[in-house]
C-alpha cells in the first residue's frame, strides 16, 4: 500500500513517520530469521507507516481510523521477540507503544502495580525495588521488553516454577479494540463472574487488539535466600528429582537443570563432565531451610550430589546477558537459534531425546535444558549453534530446524511454544497444535476484528484478501 494512501489525522504529524530508517528499524526484530534477512539486504516485513502514540486515546483514535480505512495495523513493544512476533506481512501501520512508559499507580496495601504497557521491564523492576518490592517476573528479556509484549505473547520468567507466568500475575488490563473501543477490566483478586474477560487477550499476539495498560501483582523483596548446584549423573535422574519435587509441592524459585552438553556453558567449564541442576529458594529464613533440606534428600534420592552455589551464583550474575547467541548470528553464516516447548512428566524425557537426535545433523551444537517445572511436566528448552556457508545458507538452515522441531512436538503431543509466544516462527503450525480449538479462536478473531486488521496473518489467522485492503 503506498503510503500517500494512509491518512491518519489521529496523532500530531510529529509522532508518525514513513522514513526510510524508522521503517527499516520496524522491519526486523530478534528472530534470527530477521537477523539473517537484515544481512542479506531483504525486507520482508516493511511496514508504512510507524506511529509512536502517547496514550491510550491516541492509540484508540489511529485504531478507528485505521478500521475505517481498512489499514493493516501491528502493534511494537521494543521488537525483543525471537519468533517474528511484531513483523507485519501486510505492510500498513505499526504501532510502537514504548512511548507509553508510566507508571500509574502503585498499590502497596494490596501489592499491585498499574503500568502503561510500554514500559520496559528492567526500569519498572529497578523502580519497585527502590520501594522494597519486585515483580518476580523476569525473563532473560527483561531489559529489552515490555510489559504488554510480556501479555501480548503469554511470557513467562526465570522464576516461573515459584511464581508462576504473567498469566499468574495478571490482574487487570487496558485494552482498546479494533474500531477503537477502550475496554478496562474489574481489578479484583479473584472472581467467578463468566468469562475472564483478560484471559481473551492473554497470548493473542495484538491479533484482537491492543494492550495499552496493565495492572500486576507485585512481591515484598525477600531477605533470605540458599542457592544449591547440584549435579546428576544422567538427564533422566535429573527429571525423576524435578518430578519428584513438584509431587511433593516444592516450589524452589528456580530449577534450571542442564544435559551434559550444555552444562559445560551453564558452568563455564568445557571440561565439565555431569548433568547439572540449579536450585534456589527464598522467603523466611526457617521456611527456606526446610524447604532446602526436603529437596536436597530428594535430589540425593535420585543420584543428585550438592557442589555448593558457585555454580547457580554465576549464572544469575549473566542471566541476562544472551550475547552468546546475538555473536553468532552476528556473522553471515552464523546459525544460532532457541525454541521451548513443553510435555508431559511421562513423555518430557522421550522428547527431549527426539529432539536432541533429529536435531543433531542441523547443527554443531544442541543444547537443552529444562527451566520451568509443573505439577504435570516441564518445559524444555533447545539452543543450537553452528555454521553455514552465507546468510542464506543459514536462514534455509533455520527454517529447516524449525519445521523439524516443530513436527517432532507435533507427533508426540508436545506443546510446540512454553513462552517465546508464535510470532512468523509458529504460524504455519498452530492449526495443527491447537486442533478443534482453532474454530473457537478464529470465531473470537472475526467477531473481534471483521475488518482484519489487527496483525493479520498470525496465530495461524487467515491473511488478509485483497477486498479487506481500502484505499
Amino acid at each position: 500500500m503506498a503510503i500517500s494512501r494512509i491518512i491518519l489525522d489521529s496523532v500530531p504529524a510529529e509522532r508518525l513517520s514513513d522514513s526510510a530508517d524508522c521503517v527499516a528499524a520496524h522491519s526486523y526484530d530478534a528472530w534470527p530469521i530477521a537477523v539473517k534477512w537484515r544481512q542479506q539486504g531483504k525486507q520482508p516485513c516493511k511496514p508504512d507507516l510507524v506511529a509512536h502514540p502517547h496514550s491510550t486515546q491516541e492509540v484508540a483514535a489511529l485504531l478507528r481510523e485505521c478500521n475505517e480505512n481498512g489499514n493493516a495495523v501491528t502493534p511494537w513493544g521494543l521488537g525483543s521477540s525471537v519468533v517474528g512476533s511484531p513483523l507485519t506481512e501486510a505492510g500498513g501501520v505499526v504501532i510502537d507503544l514504548s512511548r507509553m512508559d508510566r507508571i500509574i499507580a502503585l498499590d502497596e496495601d494490596n501489592l499491585l502495580v498499574t503500568v502503561q504497557a510500554g514500559k520496559r521491564g528492567d526500569l519498572l523492576e529497578a523502580e519497585l525495588n527502590e520501594r522494597g518490592y519486585t515483580l518476580n517476573h523476569s525473563p532473560q528479556s527483561l531489559d529489552r521488553s515490555t510489559v504488554g509484549g510480556w501479555v501480548a505473547t503469554r511470557a513467562t520468567g526465570q522464576l516461573s516454577s515459584l511464581y508462576g507466568g504473567i498469566e499468574d500475575q495478571l490482574i487487570a488490563l487496558e485494552v482498546v479494540l479494533p474500531d477503537g473501543r477502550i475496554v478496562q477490566t474489574k481489578q479484583t483478586p479473584r472472581a467467578a463472574i463468566g468469562l475472564d474477560t483478560k484471559e481473551v487477550f492473554l497470548g493473542s499476539e495484538g491479533t484482537f487488539g491492543i494492550v495499552t495498560q496493565v495492572t500486576t501483582r507485585i512481591f515484598p523483596l525477600k531477605s533470605y535466600r540458599r542457592l544449591e548446584t547440584v549435579t546428576f549423573d544422567t538427564v533422566s535422574d535429573g527429571i525423576k528429582a524435578m518430578r519428584a519435587m513438584t509431587r511433593n509441592g516444592l516450589k524452589p524459585f528456580i530449577v534450571r537443570f542442564y544435559d551434559v552438553d550444555e552444562a559445560r556453558h551453564a558452568m563455564k567449564d568445557p571440561s565439565f563432565g555431569q548433568c547439572v541442576m540449579f536450585l534456589g529458594f527464598e522467603g523466611i529464613e526457617a521456611v527456606v531451610e526446610a524447604e532446602y533440606a526436603a529437596v536436597m534428600d530428594l535430589c540425593r534420592a535420585h543420584g543428585g550430589k550438592a557442589i555448593g552455589p558457585a555454580g547457580i551464583e554465576g549464572w544469575l550474575a549473566r542471566r541476562y546477558d544472551f550475547s552468546a547467541v546475538e555473536n553468532i548470528l552476528a556473522r553471515p553464516g552464523g546459525v544460532a537459534e532457541t525454541i521451548e516447548i513443553s510435555d508431559f512428566w511421562s513423555s518430557i524425557e522421550g522428547t527431549y531425546e527426539a529432539l536432541k537426535t533429529a536435531l543433531a545433523p542441523l547443527a554443531d551444537e544442541v543444547l537443552c535444558h529444562f527451566s520451568h517445572v509443573y505439577a504435570q511436566g516441564s518445559s524444555l528448552y533447545v539452543i543450537l549453534i553452528g555454521q553455514a556457508e552465507d546468510a542464506a545458507a543459514a536462514e534455509a538452515r533455520i527454517r529447516r530446524i524449525w519445521e523439524v522441531a516443530m513436527r517432532i512436538c507435533l507427533e508426540r503431543g508436545a506443546a510446540t511454544s512454553h513462552h517465546h509466544g508464535v510470532g512468523l516462527a509458529r504460524k504455519d503450525f498452530v492449526a495443527a497444535d491447537q486442533g478443534d480449538a482453532m474454530v473457537v479462536n478464529q470465531l473470537i478473531k472475526s467477531a473481534l476484528d471483521p475488518n482484519n486488521i489487527m496483525n493479520p496473518g498470525k496465530l495461524g489467522y487467515r491473511p488478509r484478501t485483497p477486498a479487506e485492503t481500502r484505499n
